[in-house]
């Protein structure tokens, strides 16, 4: 676990100040990770018609920071990865602004790619980090769609990302360059 903790990065920040995407590209690049994958999610200006002047955001940060170690821990589960790294921004975030980053390399990019996504739908969905979204004309506390969906799949159930292994879609990890192939030169 100790290893698994080197090569993880997860952090919220309570700061004011823009997430540094850099740090966070810099913690997974790796000499043998021959993929980088990464979401960057931003502040977009309009919803539903509505103009959208800026994202406030809350959290309970121990468990929210329990919650996204737990989400890497089952990603390394499931697919070969090298490094992770997840941010996500408190306060207010204005349009165009990055209020969560996810990166994550591996040796191949289907393992780096399958595991982002992976890793931004199971933070929204189960991440205690809420969003209250505000318009020119009002603000309205906001309920991710991956919460509402995994909160009908389960009946109604209490449940939280600490407490529970995520589950992933069928998924077999595979070993580092699946199959090995010998070819022949012609002439030999």
């Amino acid at each position: 676990m100790a290893a698994e903790d080197d090569k993880n990065l997860v952090e919220i920040l309570e700061n004011p100040n823009p997430i540094d995407v850099a740090k966070y590209m810099d913690f997974v690049s790796a000499p043998q990770a021959g993929a980088i994958a990464t979401f960057s999610g931003t502040t977009r200006n309009t919803f539903e018609g509505k103009t959208v002047q800026e994202l406030r955001y809350e959290a309970y940060v121990p468990m929210a920071i329990r919650c996204m170690k737990s989400i890497c821990s089952s990603a390394r589960l499931s697919w070969s990865l090298h490094s992770i790294a997840v941010v996500h921004r408190l306060g207010t975030v204005p349009v165009g602004e990055t209020s969560v980053f996810v990166a994550i390399s591996s040796i191949h990019r289907a393992d780096a790619l399958e595991a982002c996504r992976f890793l931004i739908d199971e933070i929204k969905a189960t991440v205690p980090i809420w969003k209250k979204e505000v318009y020119s004309n009002g603000e309205v506390w906001k309920e991710n769609n991956e919460f509402l969906q995994r909160r009908s799949e389960l009946g109604n159930m209490d449940a939280n990302c600490c407490g529970k292994k995520a589950e992933t879609k069928e998924h077999i990890k595979k070993p580092c360059c699946g199959t090995k192939v010998r070819v022949d030169d012609e002439g030999s």
